[in-house]
């Protein structure tokens, strides 16, 4: 009886298999003609390598891992004495150690040939569709280069350590460290965003200061420096805070809990007091702020990158789905309305894309004047619109799973979680596009600068053409409105994205694109490409080949 029935479950069909063991790199077209365009093809080597780390069983397994098991905080050990150590699950070390190794945080810095921002920007893309949470780290390690350097003395002292692509994760002083990694405190309950609000307190000690104060938000406690506020007699002030003091002891950075996260939750997030904490002046007192703000343009960025990185997994994890799963005797792919859902989720992370890395061109061009006032505008352009895109994107690339996509074994719903989180890094939307509007009062000469970058693609499509003489309209109208700046920024986003694919992208994706973002009557929602839109092409085109 038994051999007649078994053990084993009914024969699995219709399933399709996993997506693993693919080239991240060289199964996606967009990314392959982005480093193409913009002078970075002489990273393909690495972007290659770092691909098919991202797309193997292995790295997928370790995130799983990463996530399942998160960080535990020790604030004492066994006998009482004050450690604050953080726990993690090996697989976050080791996937911490792979991404160093490839210089996701430090490629730009080290070898800054013509267009290393962009190279650069293309090993976090991939990264950030293999797991987004040690991403956290790695891009405040890579942000924190242009504040170190503003102090010299502190750059030969710890820069060597930071870039290097040998992660180190003993809790030990920095200076008996093979690597470094840096992270951030900016943020404390009465300010949010806020900066100015800053009430952490620093005061001379000798040739050094000592902070006191609370953060709300510490960003990776586990890293070995960070850069942080404190309010000194001439004001808020930028600080430089080591994990441990000269002496061999642990600095007075008391972690006070983890952040329990909706998602992200491999990677720790804490609050922190200063209670004495030992710390050395970034810059200029009193310039503080700006020296934060010259962090976060790099992160900003780094925000826009993850969540075009993100959309591009969730796209390639749905496109794989529907393409090896039938229903009603067809394959899913081939259904009219659900490779337009499919195809339109791939016009939005192509187009996320395009304008992530516009802006790394950007930070690569800066000794030309133009390309310095375009980054400046365009980085929080692209970082709200990303940001805000990738949710609805995630949301719908799970519905194509059905129930399976909901549950916790597949990346899904991994990826749920993490898609609203870079909205609130780094600036939340309303931050973000006023910080656009402060740039156009500031540096007036960057709509114009901006507005002629886009001004490229015309005469390639009448629609855009016409598109482009109503934005011009509406920038005049809607510019002094603080109260219309989202509708101003988004308005920004699509052209710039719309000029971009016109010029380098694929013509049936730039089609779909102008067809369906740029002609009146688009609602955001996925499913609804014109007629015109080849979407069955588009949508089959989306899936990763698997050798």
């Amino acid at each position: 009886m038994l051999d007649r029935y078994g053990y084993e479950t009914h024969e699995v069909l219709n399933q399709p298999p996993p997506l693993a063991e693919f080239d991240a790199f060289s199964t996606d077209p967009t990314l392959k003609r982005v480093v193409a365009a913009f002078g970075a093809d002489w990273a393909r080597e690495k972007l290659g390598a770092a691909g098919r780390t991202v797309g193997s069983s292995h790295v997928r397994t370790l995130a799983r891992q990463a996530n399942r098991y998160p960080p535990e905080l020790r604030t004492h050990d066994r006998f009482g004495n004050r450690i604050d150590e953080i726990d993690f699950h090996p697989a976050w070390h080791e996937l911490m150690g792979l991404a160093m190794s490839q210089e996701v945080h430090s490629l730009c810095w080290t070898d800054p040939r013509p267009s290393a921002q962009v190279a650069r920007a293309a090993l976090s893309y991939l990264w950030n569709r293999g797991e987004n949470g040690i991403m956290c780290p790695i891009l405040m390690t890579y942000g924190s280069i242009p504040t170190l350097r503003r102090d010299p003395a502190l750059a030969a002292l710890w820069e060597s350590r930071v870039l290097s692509t040998r992660y180190d994760p003993r809790p030990i002083p920095a200076a008996a460290k093979m690597g470094i990694t840096v992270g951030m405190a900016m943020t404390e309950k009465q300010g949010g965003s806020d900066l100015r609000q800053t009430q952490t307190v620093a005061e001379r000690d000798g040739e050094g200061w000592r902070l006191v104060g609370h953060k709300w938000f510490f960003s990776a406690p586990n890293s070995d420096l960070f850069i942080t506020l404190a309010r000194t007699e001439a004001g808020v002030s930028c600080f430089l805070v080591p994990g441990w003091l000269p002496d061999g002891t642990r600095n007075h950075l008391m972690l006070q809990r983890l952040k329990e996260k909706a998602g992200n939750r491999s990677n720790a997030s804490s609050e922190v007091e200063y209670r004495g904490a030992y710390a050395q002046l970034i810059g200029e007192e009193g310039r503080g702020i700006r020296e934060a703000i010259s962090m976060g343009h790099l992160t900003r960025l780094e925000c826009a990158l993850s969540s075009a990185g993100i959309m591009r997994e969730a796209v390639a994890q749905a496109a794989h789905h529907v393409t090896n799963r039938r229903a009603f005797q067809r394959s899913l792919v081939d259904q009219p309305l659900m490779a337009n859902v499919v195809a339109d989720m791939q016009i939005e992370a192509v187009a996320a894309a395009w304008l992530s890395f516009r802006v790394a061109l950007a930070f690569d061009r800066e000794a030309d004047e133009a390309e310095r006032l375009i980054g400046r505008i365009s980085a929080p352009i692209a970082k709200y619109w990303a940001c805000k895109r990738v949710t609805p994107l995630v949301a719908e690339a799970l519905e194509c799973h059905g129930g399976n996509g909901f549950i916790e074994d597949h990346l899904m719903a991994r990826l749920y979680r993490e898609a609203p989180l870079n909205g609130i890094w780094e600036g939340t939307g309303n931050v973000i596009c006023l910080d656009v509007l402060r740039s156009m009062q500031r540096a007036p000469g960057s709509l114009d600068a901006l507005l002629a970058e886009i001004g490229e693609a015309k005469g390639v499509d009448r629609r855009f053409d016409q598109a482009l003489a109503s934005l011009k309209q509406e920038v005049a109208d809607l510019a002094p409105l603080e109260s219309q700046a989202r509708r101003l920024v988004e308005r920004l986003a699509l052209m710039l994205a719309g000029s971009l694919m016109l010029r380098f992208e694929s013509p049936e994706l730039a089609d779909a694109f102008v067809a369906s973002r740029l002609e009146a009557g688009w609602t955001g929602a996925f499913g609804t490409l014109p007629r015109s839109v080849d979407a069955g092409a588009i949508a089959r085109g989306a899936a990763p080949a698997l050798h």
